[in-house]
């Protein structure tokens, strides 16, 4: 027996709102949320955040949308990032490498003091050790490797003047890491771990005679009205590595991780172009340079790295950076700075004796 037609336009009708709540479902947008660096500075502010809150839904036609918290304001220890990303608490993430050393040394060797002393120098030694970290992360975390980003150079500020690192024999000098604190220490100076919050404070009152903090971050924190020098070397930068939980990037369409992939590579780009130009920036800022744009004008003495520095930070690196990393590691590790950096630098690392 035929349908009534009014009966045929209603399952009509019921088949076509099925079809467009599915369709609807389909295109509902996919939600990850993503830790990343420092809040407050210039690599959060301007690149991370806006890009996963305005660039990823823009690129992905609304198919992305990204929540982004500063690890620092997450209630996230640092130290504890690579574990809570191994165990998908945290599905996208940075990892600082100076705050994850005491639980994975070979990660931070990229980083460590003494090995890049400018930003052509980082550059190469990313580039060499790159391919080690996304195996690190892979195998034992289960973390996709996306990118790594950087802070601009760490250097060293007096309050009294100094021509080159031999002049820091003996002076207490603010340190924020154990590789920082080893350097001073080879340096026959003393290294006195200090927060950055404390450091012009403990400049002004003499509890620290010198300080290794970020040249545009020491400006803007005032480094420059207790200080009369600052060393154009950098002693650190500070590396982080940003990554997914791989069932978290494996979770995602195929397109949209091949879009992210390539433009989480132009993040980087930009994020390390801006390092370089802060560390330059900072410098022009401290000396009272004309061409100062982002910070405040002071009237300290920019110490040039002479050839006696750089034969200094070498030897430093070989006779104390890079034994001390060795302790920390372990011998599994002196491979894997021998395949890598230490056929670019040409500096090899030699186990402990037992």
């Amino acid at each position: 027996m035929a349908l009534p037609k009014t009966t045929l336009w209603a399952f009509a009708l019921l088949l076509l709102g099925l079809t467009v709540s599915s369709a609807v479902a389909q295109e509902q947008p996919i939600r990850i949320k993503i830790v990343g660096g420092l809040a407050d500075v210039r690599q959060f502010v301007q690149f991370e955040e806006p890009f996963w809150r305005r660039r990823v839904p823009e690129i992905t036609g609304g198919r992305l949308h990204a929540e982004i918290a500063a690890f620092d304001r997450s209630g996230i220890r640092g130290q504890e990032m690579l574990q809570l990303m191994r165990l998908g608490v945290v599905p996208f993430g940075t990892a600082l490498l100076a705050l994850v050393a005491n639980e994975e040394p070979e990660l931070n060797a990229a980083d460590l003091p003494a090995v890049s002393p400018d930003m052509p120098a980082l550059r190469r030694t990313v580039a060499a050790y790159r391919p080690h970290m996304r195996e690190v992360l892979a195998e034992r975390y289960d973390v996709e490797l996306l990118g790594v980003y950087t802070y601009p150079a760490q250097v060293i500020f007096c309050r009294r003047p100094f021509t080159g690192l031999a002049d820091l024999a003996g002076r207490r000098i603010r340190t924020s890491s154990v590789g920082q604190s080893e350097v001073v220490t080879a340096l026959g100076a003393i290294p006195v771990v200090t927060p950055f919050a404390e450091m012009v404070s403990a400049m002004r009152g003499g509890g620290v005679e010198c300080a290794i903090t970020g040249t545009l971050s020491g400006n803007a924190v005032g480094l420059q009205e207790v200080s009369t020098h600052v060393h154009s070397m950098a002693i650190t930068w500070g590396l982080s590595v940003f990554g997914a939980n791989r069932a978290a990037w494996n979770g995602l369409p195929e397109d949209l991780r091949t879009l992210l992939r390539r433009e989480i590579a132009e993040l980087e780009n930009r994020i390390w172009e801006a390092a370089d130009e802060e560390t330059g920036d900072g410098l022009a800022c401290n000396a009272g340079a004309a061409e100062c744009r982002m910070g405040r004008r002071g009237r300290l003495t920019v110490v040039p790295v002479s050839p006696q520095d750089e034969a200094r930070r070498r030897n430093l690196l070989i006779e104390s950076v890079l034994p001390g990393w060795v302790r920390r590691c372990g011998n599994d590790c002196v491979e894997a700075w021998n395949h890598t950096l230490g056929q670019t630098l040409g500096i090899r690392a030699v186990p402990e004796q037992p």
